[in-house]
């Protein structure tokens, strides 16, 4: 399901948008690496999930799952629940497991959508700590809805440096969140 949705998808955004892609040569080459980037609107999970070179598991908030049908499609691209109120040892164990295992897993560390810059929290963080893979910090810069991507707008996806973060220490987690949060939301 997930390469038939991306094609579909691709097919949309060929017609509404052109997305450009800058720094695709920063992305690793091998293993599991987590995505972030800024939660402006519902596009850049398509634009980001279409673009890059191996599926995305994105985190999404449980909510989105309540509905039978929705939550069967959301799965069926690879996406699972977070409860962002009281978020359970899952929340941490199932992104530590799929990168441990090679996957790709989308983090938008404001844990919203927000169209202002909103401080990064811990958890992306926290989750490339434990499974010890790269943060890849992404910009988007485009349209935010549909209705914006129908004026014509172009996306632009640029790659950040990956990093890798690898501390016991509290307060380097609070560092890190900080550099992750001037790497996806440049001034």
């Amino acid at each position: 399901m997930y390469r038939l949705t991306a094609s579909f998808a691709k097919f949309i955004f060929f017609f509404v948008a052109k997305i450009e892609l800058k720094d695709m040569h920063k992305l690793p080459a091998e293993g599991g690496y987590i995505i972030t980037c800024s939660h402006r609107g519902w596009l850049e999970i398509i634009a980001l999930g279409i673009s890059l070179p191996k599926p995305i598991h994105f985190m999404a908030k449980k909510e989105l799952f309540s509905n039978k049908l929705i939550a069967s499609f959301l799965t069926s691209i690879k996406a699972f629940p977070v409860d962002r109120e009281n978020p359970s040892p899952s929340s941490i164990k199932t992104p530590v497991k799929l990168l441990r295992s090679g996957e790709v897993v989308g983090i938008f560390p404001s844990g919203t959508r927000s169209s202002e810059d909103t401080p990064v929290k811990r958890g992306a963080v926290t989750i490339a700590n434990l499974s010890k893979v790269p943060i890849v910090p992404v910009t988007y810069v485009g349209p935010a809805s549909f209705k914006e991507a129908l004026k014509n707008r172009k996306a632009v996806i640029t790659i950040g440096d990956p990093f890798i973060v690898d501390t016991k220490d509290k307060e380097a987690l609070q560092f890190y969140s900080e550099k992750l949060g001037s790497e996806i939301n440049p001034a």
